[in-house]
């Protein structure tokens, strides 16, 4: 893997860059006695690993958080009451955007992280209304791909009365087309992020790249499983991936065990090589282990009233809080609060979320275990 450590011309060129942004290879060259075909490949050297973000000599934002994969329309139907197979069921319907990386961006955009998306949409209606609704948002839309003659991915839901969910249906195919290439044309503000969080809805090859690569930039990498089969996606040896988010079934696929609590497979998939292995479980919290052990983190207590989005927004609220420099436990105890305010809205992703809303909710945060 590339180095991120920078040699001392490096570091000459990059101060150079650092003072003055609209600098010139010529001028750089003359000012440290260089070579201009030497500053040039320094440059691109200090492009690949994350200092610059290309033509104009574009300083990294600093705490900025990249975003890859799916993007979606969500439908969303909920029912008074038991749903009854192989006949129709009155429900009450809307329409929202979904996807985990595209509900994960547009959550840490409302906290006021500098946020970038990478992914595919189709050149269609549901496709243009995600990407102008991120941007709306401040969410940098510039790797966002639309593929003409593909339809933009699709998630239907349907809840029962007790808000949980009784089938989910996802259209996403879209999201196969996501490449490398599309990574390699996006790895600047990959290599120049704080966190890449990417989801896996990317295919296998993609999930591959990214995990390799992770050692070539400044960044770190958080994964979530999704479900069980896309989990699978993951590569065996996880190293590489700083945090792992996933439920105990999507552990278990991982492992190729059958481990009946989540303390003794988050251990287990540390020791596949990932820093850390949240594993989630609803409303009976969620346990954390990483090389210092093992430790619980109840739910935060709520009255559901729409279960969609809750594992995105646990996310989302984590990473928030580590980008702040909180350690892994107490920055999932904020990810659980903003799972909590989640489950008791409507929405996939709370309209009225800002820090302010999730600090006044700081009370309702649960002790370790």
């Amino acid at each position: 893997m590339a180095s991120t450590e920078l040699g001392h011309q490096e570091k000459a060129v990059l101060d150079a860059i650092a003072s003055n942004p609209f600098v010139g290879q010529q001028e750089i060259a003359n000012a440290l006695g260089l070579a201009r075909s030497t500053v040039a490949a320094h440059i691109v050297s200090l492009i690949q690993k994350g200092h610059i973000l290309g033509r104009g000599y574009v300083l990294p934002e600093a705490k900025r958080v990249v975003c890859v994969g799916g993007a979606v329309l969500d439908r969303k139907y909920s029912a008074d009451k038991p749903i009854v197979p192989h006949t129709s069921n009155p429900v009450s319907g809307c329409r929202s955007f979904g996807g985990v990386a595209r509900n994960v961006a547009e959550n840490l955009a409302r906290l006021g992280v500098g946020v970038s998306m990478v992914s595919s949409v189709g050149e269609d209606e549901a496709g243009r209304a995600i990407v102008d609704q991120l941007r709306g948002l401040a969410v940098d839309v510039s790797a966002v791909t639309a593929l003409r003659g593909e339809r933009t991915a699709e998630y239907v839901a349907v809840l029962g009365p007790d808000s949980d969910l009784v089938v989910g249906l996802a259209d996403m195919d879209i999201c196969d087309l996501i490449t490398v290439a599309d990574i390699d044309r996006a790895w600047p503000q990959l290599a120049s992020a704080a966190w890449v969080f990417i989801d896996c809805n990317l295919p296998a090859e993609v999930i591959r790249a990214i995990v390799a690569r992770r050692q070539g930039g400044r960044f770190r990498l958080a994964v979530n499983g999704v479900s069980t089969p896309k989990a699978m996606r993951l590569p065996e040896d996880l190293t590489g991936v700083d945090i792992l988010f996933v439920n105990l079934d999507e552990a278990n696929a991982l492992l190729g065990a059958d481990h009946p609590t989540a303390r003794l497979a988050a251990p287990a998939l540390v020791e596949r090589g990932a820093g850390a292995v949240i594993i989630t479980q609803g409303s009976a919290g969620a346990v954390v282990a990483d090389a210092d052990g093992v430790v619980e983190v109840p739910s935060t207590p709520a009255r559901p009233v729409d279960v969609t989005g809750a594992g995105d927004a646990l996310i989302a609220g984590t990473l928030y809080r580590l980008i702040a420099g909180e350690a892994l436990a107490e920055a999932l105890r904020a990810g659980s609060v903003l799972a909590a305010l989640t489950v008791e809205s409507r929405f996939t992703v709370l309209p009225e979320l800002s820090p302010r809303l999730l600090d006044a909710a700081a009370d309702r945060v649960p002790e370790l275990t």
